[in-house]
């Protein structure tokens, strides 16, 4: 006998004792989030080369005058900039929390696995054969890359016989990135491209504009929707694929369709500000740890505390060294590396 993801969820009390969550915990984190969300927002306009006043801030959001300097500084530069960095650490939050899911890996993050890698290559070979390329098509040329990459690394991990385990995963990942990353290093010294490449690879969302949310805004929302509603099928994988698969759940194509949400979350972000890396790793585990291991309220507790550090770190990137601004993954690194390294001697000695 069989059983939906739903009917687990809720009627088979053996196994809700391995899935127990903290709805309440849950629930404070989304609307508190939510809240300080919209703050944040406002201090991040404020703050900059131009201090601004958060009423202006205020006046020019919702009574734009197109003849005031500060009102053209908020509409067009720090309004997208502020949006930019809370839905890209939205995506990169919910990828990973997903990648972490469906692999049942501590260790996964889109960063870590092959998309940042892609891009990157991707955009090495643009900007040596083709350099007067538009930045929207560089956008694109960058998603597609992340999407080569993930694909080869998904690829190489399901070939050998047993299928895609964390460890063929990481390791999958970890060839892969070496090797684009070398190609990458390689085609920038050839053909003197390391400036160019070096904005990129500190990643940021100082530039970001108006068209570029136009493009990013319906693929992440599309994306973010679909790990919503994929939460509780996510939630049994954990559990174990021999679990799932005795539950009644069809783990390739849900696998399947992880793999693709997971690309377009990612890689649009990665397109957008570039390579930032250990969002997709740390917000999970932090958002795990208050809510429990149900996914239905891990995925948008994710996407609300990944927002909440991406702003942070927007707004501590312009305010370490005025009037300059340090490279937004420089500062996440700093938190990500040490978090990263806890991680992997707590599962060495488990």
């Amino acid at each position: 006998m069989s059983f939906t993801a739903e009917e687990l969820l809720e009627n088979d009390d053996q196994l809700k004792t391995h899935i127990q969550s903290r709805p309440l915990m849950g629930l404070t984190i989304i609307v508190g989030g939510l809240i300080l969300l919209i703050l944040l927002l406002g201090l991040s306009i404020s703050v900059g080369a131009a201090d601004i006043k958060l009423s202006t801030v205020w006046q020019a959001v919702f009574h734009y005058h197109a003849n005031l300097t500060s009102d053209q500084i908020i509409r067009e530069l720090r309004l997208p900039r502020s949006l930019a960095s809370a839905l890209v650490g939205a995506c990169f939050a919910v990828a990973g929390a997903m990648m972490q899911g469906m692999s049942r890996n501590p260790l996964a993050d889109s960063g870590l696995l092959g998309l940042n890698a892609g891009a990157s290559f991707t955009l090495a070979i643009c900007f040596a054969f083709f350099p007067s390329v538009s930045f929207i098509l560089l956008m694109v040329y960058s998603f597609c890359g992340a999407g080569i990459g993930a694909g080869l690394v998904f690829g190489i991990g399901s070939l050998t016989r047993g299928g895609l385990t964390p460890v063929r995963l990481t390791m999958a990942g970890a060839a892969v990135s070496a090797l684009l990353m070398a190609l990458s290093e390689g085609i920038a010294l050839y053909f003197d491209l390391s400036q160019d490449l070096a904005f990129w690879y500190a990643g940021g969302v100082a530039g970001t504009n108006w068209l570029q949310l136009k493009i990013l805004f319906p693929v992440a929302g599309f994306g973010l929707v679909m790990a919503i509603l994929l939460s509780k099928s996510i939630t049994v994988l954990s559990l174990g694929e021999d679990v799932a698969t005795g539950l009644g759940q069809r783990t390739r194509i849900i696998k399947i369709m992880c793999s693709i949400i997971v690309v377009l979350l990612a890689g649009s972000a990665v397109s957008v500000v570039g390579a930032i890396t250990f969002v997709g790793l740390m917000i999970p585990h932090i958002a795990r740890f208050l809510v429990g291991v149900d996914y239905r309220w891990i995925i948008p507790c994710s996407a609300v505390l990944g927002s909440l550090l991406m702003v942070l770190a927007d707004i501590g990137a312009r305010m370490i060294n005025p009037p300059y601004e340090t490279p937004i993954g420089a500062l996440i690194s700093l938190i990500g590396v040490p978090f990263f390294l806890y991680l992997a001697r707590k599962r060495r000695r488990a």
